[in-house]
C-alpha cells in the first residue's frame, strides 16, 4: 500500500504543474494569434491593382468595408445620370431629326418632336416650327453635355476609388488617436549680467 500511496500523492503534488504549463501554452498561443492579428498590413499596390480589376475590392482588401456603399452608391448614381441623360439625348435627337427632314408637320400625337412636347402644349404654342426646332436643337446639346459629364464622373469615381485603396492601406497603421498635450514650461534666463529674463515654452506633442 506504501508504493501505492506514494503514487497518487505524487500525482497530487504534479497536477498544480501541469495546470500551470497547460495555462501557459494557452496563453502563449492566444498572444501569439494577437501578434498575428496585429501585425497584418495591406500591402498598397495589391490594393491598388484590385480596386484597378474590381471597383470597391481594393477597399474589401483592407478591411474597410464600411466604404463599399459609399463607392457602389457613387457608381449606381452615375449610371442613372448617364441612363437618364442618355435617353434624353435620343429622345431630343430623334425629334430634331425628324422635324428637320418633314417637309410638312405631322399631326400624329405619335410622331417624335409631337410625342416630346410638354402636357397641354402644340408647337405652335412653342413659337412655331422654327422657335420649336431651335428649342430641340438646345435640349438635344444640354443632355448631351449632362451624359457626357456623368460619364466623366463615372471615372473621377472610379479612379478616386483606386486611390482611396492606395492611401488607406499605406496609412493603416497611421496613429489617429487624440493623444494630443501640451506642456508650459516657465524659464528663467541669467545669460546678460544684472539682467534676468523670462521664458515660457510650449511643447505640442502628438
Amino acid at each position: 500500500m506504501k508504493p501505492l500511496f506514494t503514487v497518487i500523492l505524487s500525482l497530487f503534488l504534479c497536477l498544480p504543474l501541469l495546470a500551470n504549463n497547460e495555462l501557459q501554452t494557452v496563453t502563449d498561443s492566444v498572444a501569439a494569434a494577437d501578434t498575428v492579428t496585429i501585425q497584418w498590413h495591406p500591402d498598397p499596390n495589391r490594393a491598388t491593382w484590385l480596386a484597378v480589376i474590381v471597383p470597391g475590392l481594393g477597399q474589401i482588401y483592407n478591411r474597410s468595408y464600411w466604404k463599399l456603399p459609399i463607392v457602389y452608391g457613387a457608381f449606381m448614381g452615375c449610371a442613372y445620370a448617364i441612363s437618364w441623360n442618355g435617353g434624353m439625348y435620343q429622345d431630343y435627337k430623334l425629334a430634331y431629326r425628324d422635324i428637320l427632314t418633314d417637309t410638312e408637320l405631322s399631326t400624329d400625337p405619335t410622331r417624335s418632336y409631337n410625342a416630346i412636347l410638354p402636357p397641354g402644349y402644340t408647337i405652335e404654342t412653342m413659337g412655331g416650327r422654327s422657335q420649336y426646332t431651335n428649342t430641340l436643337n438646345t435640349r438635344m446639346n444640354k443632355y448631351r453635355r449632362y451624359r457626357d459629364i456623368s460619364i466623366a464622373a463615372t471615372f473621377a469615381v472610379y479612379v478616386l476609388s483606386i486611390i482611396d485603396a492606395y492611401v488607406d492601406a499605406q496609412l493603416f497603421d497611421f496613429d489617429i488617436s487624440p493623444n494630443l498635450s501640451l506642456n508650459v514650461t516657465p524659464e528663467f534666463n541669467y545669460q546678460i549680467p544684472q539682467q534676468r529674463t523670462t521664458e515660457i515654452k510650449l511643447a505640442l506633442t502628438f
